[in-house]
């Protein structure tokens, strides 16, 4: 019996999920600067779930996304938020999901 659309996004979402969970990782800033440097870096708001963020991503879920933006959740990186960075090398959350790297900052 073949699979319906939603299952299909579902496995996709499980997949994905998975995926994005093995490959989220501490990483200092300084290791960042390439990808920083050609515009790669989304920051993530800390109440939001960084490998749901990919997931999210990696479903082209637009609506998501936008309403991510509208509340100021996720963004590039500002030159002053990774002049602060760069000055601490300050370790963060990260995981590559193309077409960037997603970071999210620990706590203290």
């Amino acid at each position: 019996m073949a699979k319906s659309e939603a299952e299909r996004e579902t496995e996709r979402k499980i997949m994905l999920r998975r995926e994005y969970h093995q490959q989220t990782a501490c990483i200092h800033w300084h290791q960042l600067q390439t990808y920083y440097a050609h515009g790669n870096v989304i920051c993530v708001a800390q109440e939001l779930d960084l490998v749901e963020v990919a997931v999210q991503l990696g479903m082209d879920n637009t609506e998501c996304f936008q309403s991510w933006i509208a509340a100021e959740q996720i963004a590039g990186v500002s030159d002053e938020q990774a002049r602060t960075w760069y000055d601490t090398n300050r370790e963060l959350w990260s995981v590559v999901a193309a077409p960037g790297v997603l970071v999210q900052q620990r706590d203290a």
